[in-house]
């Protein structure tokens, strides 16, 4: 498994949100980084988890993290374990009075919920090796990578990762 942080978040050229994973402790000379399509409510609970900003109201996924909380269970840690048919698929691992518990999620809820709970985020080395993004421009500065990713977003679509 590779521990990723959430880099960012982007909307490509038809206007659908994309979250920005990116290894902790890069590997090699180019800059790696995986690009997961998510819905708009996602990214919105996201952006807000991101921005460490407080809804008027309680989103779904702080109502999650106060039952997790009243329950006596924390988030230890959220896994994007598969990609089939070009679609991730996620775990959470919490740890309860009983040991570890497993869930299967979603990648946007599972970043959510870390996003709101700290929990390190993980990425299977097949899943990435099969998805990522690999800037070669690396050693051309921050603003060359940057300038080189957005003209992907611009050109990928979701289907693009499929099998």
């Amino acid at each position: 498994m590779i521990e990723v942080t959430l880099t960012s978040l982007a909307v490509d050229s038809r206007g659908l949100p994309v979250v920005i994973l990116e290894p902790v402790a890069p590997a090699g000379e180019a800059r790696r980084v995986l690009p997961i399509w998510i819905g708009t409510p996602e990214a919105t609970a996201i952006m807000l988890a991101a921005e460490g900003a407080t809804p008027p109201r309680p989103l779904v996924y702080d109502l999650m993290t106060t039952l997790l909380t009243r329950l006596g269970v924390s988030v230890a840690r959220v896994a994007i374990t598969k990609l089939e048919e070009g679609t991730f698929h996620a775990e959470i691992t919490l740890l309860t009075k009983d040991g570890e518990e497993v869930i299967d999620a979603r990648p946007s809820d599972s970043i959510a919920l870390a996003a709101r709970t700290g929990a390190p985020i993980f990425v299977a080395e097949p899943v990435f090796a099969a998805a990522e993004v690999l800037d070669s421009e690396s050693a051309g500065g921050e603003e060359s990578q940057l300038a080189a990713f957005h003209e992907f977003l611009d050109s990928v679509e979701p289907e693009d990762f499929s099998g």
